[in-house]
């Protein structure tokens, strides 16, 4: 056959060998078809690279020349048996290898020594020279030394070489597969771009004299950015303010040739323009609850600006307790409507929904506001809500003059009013000193409770204003000690008309202490069989201290 035996120098300095290393005999090209080509090189998949870069080189080949085509990771993902021989070694191959290549998905893993074993394998048959050229992105991943196989091949006896294109590979990378060609007599080239690809491949592949095929010119990317996405809430509006368009972002996916979306995405937020490689995509917009999806086109010398209308409303809301006051920060709101749509907050919001009616609520403490909410594409709803409460703040005393600090006291508040059983409605709870409520205008009861000490304080809230209570529990702290564990219980000092004690409450030793009411008491401590019993006397805002013995 008839080969290009000469080489522009720079070409080969460029490749990095001394003279051409051309495929002599029978030759079988094997083509990483991995997942991994779908990888870009200049903003081109390196797939789409290799594809014309096959045609070129293959365009000029000498039609005696015989020539196959074996390729791994095209048919499934995870993989490492995925090696098919897609076109056997015979002359006037090139076009049924170049339309394979076109054809072909990229999916799977990379094994390459199995591919390069099995290519010499089906040329052992010849007795000319034969030649296996290896085009890889990417390093094996199948658990297998493509160096030894090198070794293997190299001592079977067999007139047989290997050469290996690695494009785009690393020097690292390059390093663990070039061994596979030296150990066999061939050469490892690196190919880092379109134009290294195709002088690689025409080093390595006989092709027809006098003129190699040109390398085809890169498209340039003619802007600094092609992307700049639109995103109106109403078709034949404009985009709405920063502040609201600034929360949008989009997500373009690939679509790949087969109709599927590629697993790789590419996102833009807000205003943000991007440089986007040319192709289909399917892009998908979102800002707060809306969402839009649609097809684009992205070329590389026209700026693509789709416009993405969401056919959505803005709420613009501020919670307030009262009129004239500030906004309610710990005011919480909440808004549900279609399409399992929830959302919530506090204090004021600046969202986007779809168009659509809400159920809307706002709450601060105990007072709430309930509504419906209409959005309409393209429009905002500017909502002041009032939601009218005042603050009450509760505290206790043991005795006037002596306040009770600290967080354990429980504090409860309750509606004024007495329902038909004679129970009051409890309108929220908390625990110790300074305990705060949002409460609706209207009359309550406070209750505090701190051991057996119970205080009730009737009062009354106006809309926008504080009001202080203070509970008096007219009570002091009893402080006991033991020996020991001994059981500690507080008894009424005279018997009811049954002849029983009320309890006012009970612990372990050898330390406790509890409030009680002002009065006379009866301690009692017991373990095993032993008890005492000792006469207490309460004051109000007063601590006793007693120790409790046993006989």
């Amino acid at each position: 056959m008839r080969i290009l035996n000469t080489f522009i120098a720079a070409l080969l300095v460029q490749a990095g060998l001394a003279a051409p290393v051309l495929a002599e005999g029978k030759s079988i090209i094997v083509l990483d078809a991995s997942g991994s080509m779908w990888g870009q090189i200049d903003g081109r998949p390196k797939l789409e690279i290799a594809r014309e870069a096959l045609g070129s080189v293959l365009s000029g080949l000498d039609p005696a020349a015989e020539i196959g085509l074996m390729a791994y990771g095209h048919r499934e993902k995870g993989s490492c048996d995925d090696i098919e021989l897609v076109v056997p070694p015979a002359p006037g191959t090139a076009q049924a290898i170049t339309d394979a290549a076109n054809a072909m998905k990229f999916l799977g893993k990379t094994p390459l020594t199995e591919a390069v074993r099995r290519a010499a394998s089906e040329l052992k048959s010849t007795e000319e020279k034969a030649t296996v050229i290896l085009i890889t992105d990417g390093i094996e991943t199948c658990e297998a030394d493509p160096c030894a196989l090198g070794t293997e091949l190299e001592a079977s006896g067999v007139d047989f070489t290997a050469h290996v294109v690695g494009f785009g590979l690393t020097e690292e990378e390059g390093k663990a597969v070039a061994c596979l060609a030296e150990n066999t007599g061939g050469k490892y080239i690196q190919a880092k771009d379109a134009g290294g690809l195709v002088e690689a491949l025409k080093t390595t592949v006989a092709v027809v004299e006098p003129e190699p095929v040109p390398e085809p010119e890169p498209t340039p990317m003619v802007l600094d950015k092609n992307f700049d996405p639109v995103i109106v809430l109403a078709e034949g509006q404009s985009e709405p303010a920063d502040k609201i368009v600034d929360d949008a972002y989009v997500t373009l996916r690939l679509v790949l040739p087969d109709g599927a979306l590629s697993e790789e995405t590419i996102t833009v937020y807000g205003r943000q323009t991007e440089l986007v490689p040319p192709g289909t995509y399917r892009m998908f917009t979102e800002l707060n609850d809306a969402k839009a999806e649609q097809e684009v086109t992205i070329t590389a010398d026209a700026l693509a600006q789709p416009v993405a209308n969401l056919n959505a409303g803005v709420l613009n809301l501020k919670l307030y307790a009262f009129e004239g006051g500030d906004i309610a920060s710990d005011a919480f709101w909440e808004v549900r409507g279609p399409e399992e749509v929830s959302e919530s907050g506090y204090g004021q919001a600046l969202h986007v929904f779809p168009a659509g009616e809400y159920s809307f609520l706002a709450s601060l403490g105990a007072a709430k506001v309930e509504e419906t909410l209409t959005f309409e594409a393209g429009k905002q709803i500017d909502k002041d809500v009032i939601i009218g409460t005042g603050l009450a703040v509760v505290d206790a005393t043991y005795a006037e003059g002596v306040k009770v600090e600290g967080g354990d006291h429980f504090v409860e508040i309750f509606g004024a009013a007495k329902d038909i059983d004679g129970n009051r409605k409890s309108l929220g709870y908390t625990y110790g000193a300074g305990a705060s409520f949002d409460l609706p205008a209207g009359d309550y009861v406070a209750v505090v409770t701190l051991g057996a000490a119970k205080a009730e304080v009737p009062f009354t809230v106006k809309v926008g204003e504080r009001t202080e209570i203070t509970a008096p529990l007219n009570a002091g702290v009893a402080a006991f000690t033991t020996q020991a564990d001994e059981f500690i219980e507080v008894l009424a000092a005279k018997p009811d008309i049954n002849g029983d004690r009320a309890s006012f409450g009970y612990g372990y030793g050898p330390a406790w202490q509890t409030t009680l009411p002002a009065g006379d008491y009866v301690v009692k401590a017991s373990k095993d069989d032993k008890q005492s019993e000792t006469p207490l006397t309460v004051k109000a805002g007063e601590r006793s201290e007693m120790a409790l013995t046993l006989p």
